[in-house]
């Protein structure tokens, strides 16, 4: 770790402010097909468990999915330091480990998934119209999670991920692609975390 890098870590652990306990990560379909995309993904789990996180959310949105296979190797190849469970846009079975990792089509498809399942159950008789409500759509999400720090790389532009789950999360735009993502960016998506008051909407 570089002079800089310390710096960095000494001003996040001396900061009284807490520390994300859930962070997701958003990365582009193309950026995990690069060479070399396997090992920042490593590095990365090891940092948010290093700095108190007790989940790690990775959320890739994919146009085709076609490259669903070839991005599950990428992760298939992680050396992670804890459990790692990877769901494509055709799993139903939800995911709960320490690290997950969603390929889909988009929050669109997930949110939209969700709500035909209840609308199946409604049709059947065995659910209640008066029972619909937020948590009859969250237990029908493949991960129903709620990030406290979302982390976007490549430019700051909001992509179709975690519609739902990331409503009251902060989120944290760096210009980065995630090729080149390092400690020092991590550290400093912290620091933006621990400077914010969160208001959960209010």
């Amino acid at each position: 770790m570089g002079l800089y890098d310390r710096y960095l870590a000494s001003r996040v652990r001396r900061n009284p402010a807490p520390l994300p306990e859930r962070v997701a990560v958003v990365i582009a379909e193309r950026d995990l097909l690069e060479d070399g995309a396997y090992r920042t993904l490593e590095d990365c789990f090891a940092w948010a468990f290093e700095y108190g996180a007790d989940r790690v959310l990775v959320y890739v949105s994919v146009l085709d999915t076609g490259a669903v296979p070839a991005i599950r190797r990428v992760f298939e190849r992680c050396d992670a330091p804890r459990e790692l469970a990877v769901r494509g846009p055709d799993d139903a079975e939800r995911a709960d480990a320490p690290i997950q990792v969603s390929i889909g089509l988009g929050g669109k498809h997930e949110f939209a998934a969700a709500v035909r399942g209840v609308a199946t159950q409604v049709e059947a008789g065995t659910l209640a119209p008066g029972d619909v409500d937020g948590d009859a759509i969250e237990e029908r999400l493949v991960f129903p999670i709620d990030p406290d720090l979302v982390i976007k790389t490549g430019a700051e532009r909001l992509s179709d991920f975690m519609i739902w789950q990331s409503v009251y999360s902060e989120l944290h735009f760096t210009d980065v692609n995630w090729r080149d993502f390092r400690k020092r960016d991590y550290l400093r998506a912290l620091q933006d975390y621990q400077n914010r008051q969160r208001r959960y909407g209010q």
